[in-house]
């Protein structure tokens, strides 16, 4: 059956309001997770601010929701012939909501010219920082070369999306300078090791239809602890962030959940890699790096 066809799927939900029916197609866990780089970025720069700056952020926030509304609605779209095929995900896709390709498609272009419309209130530093993320969700996502069937080529664009998607809220108040690229890798070490880890839980969906990820093209367990290794390497990096200066040396001491995160990695790996066991330590690990979150922003907050 086409995928275009399998609205038949909706199991009544299609007789749902259209606005109800297309706004559950929004993945608002991970639009709201991905707040974190800018908002980030946001509380680094925030010091140094001007007060008649804040006026921004009532441009700022609803551009950043926006943004990422369309990276995600404009993935599914792009995904859902691959993501109607996968068991782990066939039930949630937007068909099975009674919303079409085309209407998925878009929604995803309404809410990027949106946030384009927002972004143009803003300053050119972040307004460009705010379009690389966009261009690098397109580049990703695009069903005619996307580089997620691209092994490494993924990563790479992770890892810039990640600088881009920091500097966009670092840039509001503090443009774009050598100290606020050097913070942004660490998120982006961040992003990539969650990506990778991301695809070791997609391992078998990808491998069904046939996509080169870095987990399908080198294998589950390989990439599962490469994730891993990038996430030690982030804290350690925080701690070289935190002696450079770079950030609150308190930070540094924020290494001390990194035996945590082993633990539950550890547990994770003796484990057979299952879609529910990987999703259940990418569920704790971003409790680790929300904690994270809350102690930047307290000591910042503090400093």
């Amino acid at each position: 059956m086409r995928a275009e066809n399998a609205v038949t799927l909706a199991d009544g939900r299609d007789g749902a309001p259209w606005l109800r029916r297309y706004l559950s197609c929004l993945r608002y866990t991970e639009i709201l997770l991905l707040q974190g780089p800018p908002l980030m970025g946001l509380a680094f720069a925030w010091t140094g601010a001007e007060p008649d700056k804040f006026p921004l952020l009532l441009f700022f926030v609803p551009a950043s929701l926006l943004l990422m509304a369309h990276i995600f609605s404009f993935n599914d779209w792009a995904e859902i012939a691959a993501d109607s095929r996968d068991p782990n995900k066939a039930g949630e896709v937007f068909l099975a909501k009674g919303v079409s390709r085309n209407g998925i498609g878009l929604l995803s272009l309404g809410v990027l010219l949106a946030s384009l419309a927002l972004m143009s209130g803003l300053p050119a530093p972040t307004l460009c920082c705010g379009v690389g993320v966009a261009i690098l969700g397109f580049v990703y996502s695009n069903p005619m070369a996307p580089a997620k069937g691209m092994p490494i080529v993924s990563s790479l664009v992770h890892f810039v999306g990640g600088v881009f998607h920091f500097l966009f809220g670092y840039s509001l108040f503090g443009g774009v300078d050598g100290r606020g690229i050097l913070v942004a890798s660490y998120f982006s070490l961040i992003f990539v090791a969650g990506h990778l880890t991301q695809e070791t839980r997609d391992y078998e969906g990808d491998r069904l239809n046939g996509i080169r990820t870095n987990a399908t093209r080198f294998g589950q367990r390989r990439i599962f602890c490469t994730g891993f290794l990038l996430f030690t390497v982030s804290y350690g990096y925080l701690v070289w962030l935190a002696v450079a200066g770079l950030v609150p040396l308190t930070l540094g001491l924020l290494v001390v959940l990194y035996p945590v995160h082993a633990a539950l990695f550890w547990r994770t790996l003796k484990s057979d890699l299952t879609f529910p066991r990987i999703s259940r330590f990418q569920a704790a690990y971003r409790v680790l790096y929300l904690l994270i979150g809350v102690a930047i922003g307290l000591s910042i907050a503090i400093r």
